[in-house]
């Protein structure tokens, strides 16, 4: 006995946008992790040539080296995984999985969270001097050469991203909500574009 061939469902446009804007934060995650890798020995270089110019001694300047190199490598770990995420949730995403759409529902808000968080900190630190007494005024010196040691697009790109994170996240989250997003991801069994349950031939 035969069974005519199921045509696939063709993904809603909502989905087909979700899953893109996340392909791309992923690259754009992926691409910073590797930036702030590739630019660590220049800002270390620069760094300490800088710090000649202080009152700061040798030892306060390597541990503060190690601080940024550290922070550094951190940051691109967590930039990396991040990127990987977001992939593996745009692929779930287009193969129709519901609880590809609820884990990214909560990716989302915990990135608009960080997001935010991340935004108020630059802000902050550009709006606020840093307040130190007067023992402090040698790690206040060498804090205030860490910003200038970064190439000069180095800040704004980082603004520009967590702008752009806070954003994407926004927006993937309110295309997963749109009515074509609920009817893919709630595609009963056997409907089109789901696999083709095997039968029994008959006896």
């Amino acid at each position: 006995m035969s069974y005519p061939d199921r045509a696939p469902a063709r993904r809603p446009a909502v989905v087909v946008v979700a899953a893109a804007v996340l392909a791309l934060m992923a690259v754009a995650a992926l691409g910073y992790a590797a930036a702030g890798l590739l630019i660590l020995s220049g800002t270390v270089d620069r760094l300490r040539s800088a710090a000649t110019g202080t009152s700061a001694r040798p030892d306060q300047v390597d541990g503060l080296v190690t601080l940024l190199r550290a922070s550094t490598v951190l940051s691109a770990v967590v930039s990396l995984l991040v990127g990987l995420l977001l992939a593996g949730l745009a692929l779930r995403l287009g193969a129709g999985r519901p609880g590809g759409r609820v884990t990214t529902w909560v990716v989302c808000g915990l990135g608009l969270l960080f997001g935010c968080c991340g935004l108020a900190v630059l802000l902050g630190q550009r709006a606020v001097p840093l307040r130190l007494g007067e023992d402090d005024r040698v790690a206040a010196e060498l804090l205030g050469l860490v910003a200038d040691a970064h190439p000069s697009w180095w800040i704004p790109l980082t603004a520009g991203l967590s702008v752009g994170q806070v954003l994407g996240y926004l927006v993937v989250a309110v295309l997963l909500a749109l009515p074509a997003a609920n009817a893919w991801f709630r595609r009963p069994a056997g409907a089109p574009g789901t696999p083709p349950t095997p039968h029994q031939p008959p006896a």
